[in-house]
């Protein structure tokens, strides 16, 4: 069983400059969701970043509103968090496949996402998931968010347009004191 085995943690990456992320939480299952918001938010903490918490309905509206955040707020990353536990429907498998797929997407694009939506089984491995001194998937999905914001800062802002960069004042010709356009 997976729960039982060893696995490698990644050492806890340090900034330079503080960090804000934004944890996105479906609370269907309520006392689920408060163990992945308790684990998220001290592994925020531990690092020195700051984080503020937005409630949607359930685990579908939670790449939306990070899309929605992204575009109108300033935050350094984001945590995705929520449970599906599987029932006697297909519904299961749209919410596990779509939320993951819009996270990816976004993710693609660029945003630096730590995915905490469980996807379960059953009641009691949601249960040992979340819970802070078990398996802590809520602090596993905000330290793969800070790893990734790291990653994003060691590598540089994003760059805008593609294939080259627009000509400016610095931009000179070597040796001449001249820039490009006048040379």
């Amino acid at each position: 069983m997976a729960g039982h085995e060893q696995h490698y943690t990644l050492p806890r990456p340090e900034f330079d400059k503080p960090v804000k992320l934004l944890i996105v939480v479906a609370p269907y299952y309520r006392d689920i969701a408060d163990n992945l918001l308790a684990g998220a938010r001290a592994e925020i903490e531990a690092a020195g970043g700051t984080h503020e918490t937005v409630e949607v309905p359930g685990a579908l509206e939670i790449p939306t509103a990070i899309g929605i955040a992204e575009r109108m707020s300033n935050f350094d990353g984001y945590v995705a968090l929520g449970c599906v536990i599987r029932g006697e429907t297909t519904h299961y498998e749209t919410v596990c496949n779509d939320s993951s797929r819009g996270i990816t997407l976004l993710g693609l694009q660029g945003l630096c996402i730590g995915n905490g939506i469980l996807t379960v089984e059953n009641r009691k491995q949601a249960e040992v998931r979340a819970d802070t001194n078990d398996q802590n998937k809520g602090g596993g999905a905000a330290a793969a968010a800070l790893h990734l914001i790291a990653l994003g800062r060691k590598w540089g802002a994003a760059r805008r347009g593609v294939g080259f960069r627009p000509a400016t004042d610095e931009y000179q010709v070597a040796g001449t004191g001249k820039d490009k356009t006048s040379a």
